[in-house]
């Protein structure tokens, strides 16, 4: 007995084109292995290109401060620590107001006002980043220095660990000033996954909770966020990526200043990629130019980090799904 097609197609029409079936292998495999062919592309041609600086400092380059291409020395921790730092602000500040506007969507904003606040925050994602940097730099800046950086400093003026921490010029640039730009510009990529995942959670799920007298807080923390932890953990990931690898924002609010003074939030600093945007373009051959290539090479390998344990926590998450009974 013949099983019947769900399209209602005779036999002798099913495996017409049996063909099809093989190309579409093929270019799905090929795509496959082209993109890890580019990738290890990418990683030879880093290494090829930072070979002098591996060689002349090694891995003393990761926690070396000097950066001085008059006297040709070189060492990457001032912009590690300014990408790093500018993209811990960033989601600090991003994830919770990226999960309150996920949550409202969802759950409390009102049918007429969803659509439309739906899509004005996903528009900010089409903002071209320099934009974000040049509001940064002639907007955000000078409301930052004078509302919050010299009040600060005022109000913590002697105590040994806060005035540190607020020190420094006041011209509202530096690390605290590019995490909030970077939080601004990852915020709705990470409250559009989110709100997604949400929607993706069964209503009789949450009317149930609901039914049981649960109030909305309780419904979102036992049962949505359970239901979807992982694509809510996909879109912190998708977003730390993104504040990883901004440029231009960063280049016009952070300082590009190459020296690690003190670690104040306002101290002017350098991230890695706004130091290649400033410098490759002009640097020599030689340990120069090779100095900037193992900064890509270190932001390669920081974002690879990030991504693989993402998918590792996500995979944990997964294997813990079906543990509660």
């Amino acid at each position: 007995m013949q099983r019947s097609d769900p399209l209602g197609r005779p036999p002798e029409a099913r495996r017409s084109a049996p063909w099809a079936d093989t190309v579409f292998s093929m270019l799905a495999h090929g795509a496959a292995i082209l993109t890890l062919l580019l990738l290890a592309g990418i990683i030879v041609s880093l290494l090829i290109g930072a070979a002098p600086a591996i060689k002349e400092y090694g891995l003393s380059f990761l926690w070396n401060s000097e950066w001085d291409p008059v006297q040709d020395k070189y060492g990457g921790l001032v912009m590690i620590y300014g990408t790093v730092m500018t993209s811990l602000i960033a989601l600090i500040i991003a994830v919770p107001v990226s999960f309150g506007i996920a949550l409202f969507l969802t759950e409390l904003s009102p049918g007429w006002l969803r659509r439309p606040l739906g899509i004005a925050v996903e528009l900010l994602a089409a903002v071209p980043s320099i934009v974000y940097g040049m509001w940064g730099l002639l907007v955000f800046s000078p409301v930052l220095s004078t509302y919050v950086q010299q009040p600060l400093q005022a109000l913590f003026a002697g105590v040994p660990v806060l005035s540190t921490l607020v020190s420094g010029a006041p011209v509202g640039i530096g690390i605290l000033s590019a995490g909030i730009i970077l939080a601004i510009m990852i915020i709705p990529f990470i409250a559009s996954v989110m709100r997604d995942v949400f929607d993706v959670t069964p209503t009789m799920l949450k009317e149930s909770a609901y039914a049981l007298g649960s109030t909305t807080w309780e419904v979102v923390f036992k049962v949505v966020l359970p239901y979807t932890k992982t694509g809510v953990v996909g879109g912190i990931m998708l977003g730390l990526g993104r504040a990883l690898g901004e440029t231009m924002a960063v280049t016009f609010v952070i300082g590009n200043f190459n020296q690690l003074n003190s670690l104040s939030l306002f101290e002017a600093a350098n991230s890695i990629s706004s130091a290649l945007a400033n410098e490759f373009a002009e640097a020599g051959e030689g340990l120069h130019q090779a100095s900037l290539i193992y900064l890509g090479l270190v932001l390669f390998f920081i974002t690879f980090v990030v991504l693989s344990l993402s998918r590792l926590l996500l995979s944990r998450l997964k294997k813990g799904e079906g543990t509660r009974t």
